[in-house]
């Protein structure tokens, strides 16, 4: 049961190692290994199944009467299990893709509303939706625009700053 439960306690720490120093195999082999340990390979799936078939060999050889021959194929069959749902799982994150960034020049043809008065020469400050959340923004119009008027925005002149016009009803 000893050699079992060190197997698992292995693979629980090849399993930190590989989160640890993520692709530092791959590049002490010079890229010889170019994609080796990139799939059903990788040192996640086989920390897991190294695991799985220690911890699952000694649960079976301390809980029963089985021998080791039974204990070891009880756990390469848990191995096997554990590998699959690991690749399965990283694969799922691999492909998992975010939405992209809100930039500046998104905000081009939005509406908002004025906060602080936009006089004709200088900046004043409208609210704005960016990706979803309010933001506030220093804005400046061609025309005095007031307090609580809707506007559009014309132009994104910085990060920060946005040129707007008021909406005509």
């Amino acid at each position: 049961m000893t050699f079992f439960l060190g197997l698992g306690i292995a693979g629980i720490v090849l399993l930190a190692l590989s989160l640890i120093f993520d692709g530092v195999l791959e590049g002490l082999f010079g890229g010889v290994l170019d994609g080796l340990f990139d799939g059903l390979l990788s040192l996640p799936v086989i920390a897991g199944f190294v695991s799985m078939l220690g911890f699952g060999g000694a649960v079976v050889l301390g809980t029963t009467g089985a021998g080791t021959v039974v204990a070891t194929a009880v756990g390469v069959a848990a191995g096997l299990v554990a590998a699959w749902l690991t690749w399965k799982l990283s694969q799922a994150l691999m492909r998992d893709q975010t939405h992209t960034t809100p930039r500046g020049s998104d905000l081009v043809g939005t509406s908002g509303s004025v906060v602080t008065a936009i006089p004709a020469e200088g900046y004043g400050e409208v609210m704005l939706r960016l990706g979803g959340q309010p933001v506030k923004y220093a804005a400046k119009s061609a025309v005095p625009v007031a307090r609580g008027t809707e506007i559009w925005v014309e132009e994104a002149l910085s990060t920060t700053s946005v040129a707007v016009r008021p909406v005509e009803r």
